[in-house]
């Protein structure tokens, strides 16, 4: 009773410590910690978006048509950012926008990962010619441009938010499924996985209980990158016409709409390429100090 106690105490003890050992590292790459707080605020306006914008995101001024970002006569803010060319408030668009933004990233990570990781852990442990198989479909994907591809699928599919979400989850998922099926092949040589195969576990067991929580840390930094992979295709898609349709404030559809007034307007271009430059910059940055905190042969003594 006495041991069964001091390991459950043992067991709560080691899980804050992880954590603490964690952010030790995270913290001494300054620009990681500068990015997760960047990511906070744009996953605060994701969640809060339309109750923080001044305004409703589709409410036309028609009096304030491409207004530049200034102070109204009387001294009170109206149009911070400025107004688009059909008089829609700048700063409401961006702000709802980052909904969608974070939809995109949540939804095309969600989806690229569960089913690279699950290929990936079947081409790990599959014979050798399944194995092959799946590798050589997974580079045939590959071996297209990623953004080409994924303006094929939305072309296919039909242009949408949904659409292009789905396309660039296929073409981000073959990254997963390398990376599982690396960490998979290294992981069952290791004399853990040997024991619970002589203990009786399941190819399911094994796979899903025994090597995949040891196979988490490389595929967390992947999903922090491809988070922000999502955000930039998915604006690419809509700059092209082929994602998220008007009115809806997508920052690639806001750049879209605003191509034609770059000369006339500079802010209806230049805050939605800012918001998406300052957005991916924050996650890649975030995603450095996560490969930092969660690779050993990177830690420091």
């Amino acid at each position: 009773m006495d041991d069964a106690l001091s390991a459950e105490a043992a067991m709560v003890q080691e899980r804050p410590g992880r954590l603490r050992e964690f952010w030790f590292y995270f913290r001494e790459n300054r620009g990681a910690v500068i990015g997760l707080w960047i990511f906070a605020v744009f996953a605060f306006l994701a969640l809060f978006g339309p109750w923080v914008a001044p305004h409703d995101a589709t409410e036309q001024f028609r009096a304030a048509t491409l207004q530049p970002p200034a102070w109204q006569e009387g001294g009170t803010w109206t149009h911070i950012l400025g107004t688009d060319p059909l008089g829609r408030d700048m700063l409401s668009r961006l702000i709802v926008g980052a909904r969608y933004s974070f939809f995109v990233g949540v939804v095309v990570v969600s989806i690229a990962a569960t089913g690279g990781i699950i290929i990936g852990l079947i081409a790990g442990f599959a014979p050798k010619w399944v194995d092959s198989i799946i590798m050589r479909v997974m580079d045939i994907v590959l071996a297209f441009p990623s953004l080409l591809l994924a303006l094929v699928l939305v072309a296919i599919l039909g242009p949408s938010l949904t659409n292009a979400m789905i396309a660039i989850a296929i073409v981000l998922q073959p990254h997963y499924v390398r990376l599982t099926r690396a960490s998979v092949l290294s992981e069952r040589q290791k004399d853990y996985v040997t024991s619970a195969r002589v203990a009786g576990a399941g190819i399911f067991r094994l796979m899903f209980v025994t090597v995949l929580p040891n196979c988490l840390a490389p595929i967390i930094v992947q999903a922090a990158l491809s988070f922000s992979t999502a955000i930039l295709d998915a604006a690419a898609l809509g700059f092209l016409g082929m994602g998220a349709q008007p009115p809806t404030p997508e920052w690639g559809t806001m750049l879209a709409e605003a191509r034609e007034f770059i000369l006339r307007a500079w802010w209806v271009v230049t805050f939605p390429g800012v918001a998406i430059l300052v957005t991916v910059l924050a996650i890649n940055l975030m995603g450095d100090g996560l490969r930092d905190a969660l690779d050993p042969k990177l830690k420091r003594s």
